[in-house]
């Protein structure tokens, strides 16, 4: 049986994107317990997909930001697309001053739009039903 990511860090499925995000307080621990449920959910459940929404995120410092390059290269290497969603410009500058560049790795302004370029859509009307 899996270790379990502690509360806070979920993971959901929604058809066959897995969506889950970065907390603004990421301790070694966490972010490698974090990392390996990850690694198990994608290898597990063959997702199309896997978002990262890291918009809790205000700075990100070295260990962070290697935890997240290496979770993205992870999922791609198990066959996922990967995006990542919500980076604010002083995570972005701290990416680039690092020199990570997420090689692969799409991103999003909102995890909303993160989630239509994985193929998901929500709309503001139910979907139509039969005719009678």
């Amino acid at each position: 049986m899996s270790a379990h990511v502690p509360a806070g860090v979920p993971i959901l499925r929604l058809g066959d994107i897995l969506v889950t995000g970065l907390l603004d307080e990421l301790d070694d621990k966490t972010a490698r317990a974090f990392t390996n449920e990850l690694t198990e959910r994608i290898a597990a459940d063959g997702p199309a997909g896997v978002l990262i929404d890291i918009s809790r995120l205000e700075i990100i410092d070295s260990f962070v930001a290697r935890t997240l390059s290496e979770l993205t290269t992870t999922a791609r290497l198990l066959g996922a697309r990967v995006v990542v969603a919500g980076m604010r410009p002083p995570v972005a500058i701290t990416l680039v001053e690092l020199g990570l560049a997420l090689e692969g790795v799409e991103t999003a302004l909102t995890a909303e739009r993160g989630m239509q370029s994985l193929g998901w859509y929500h709309g503001s009307q139910p979907p139509e039903r039969g005719t009678r």
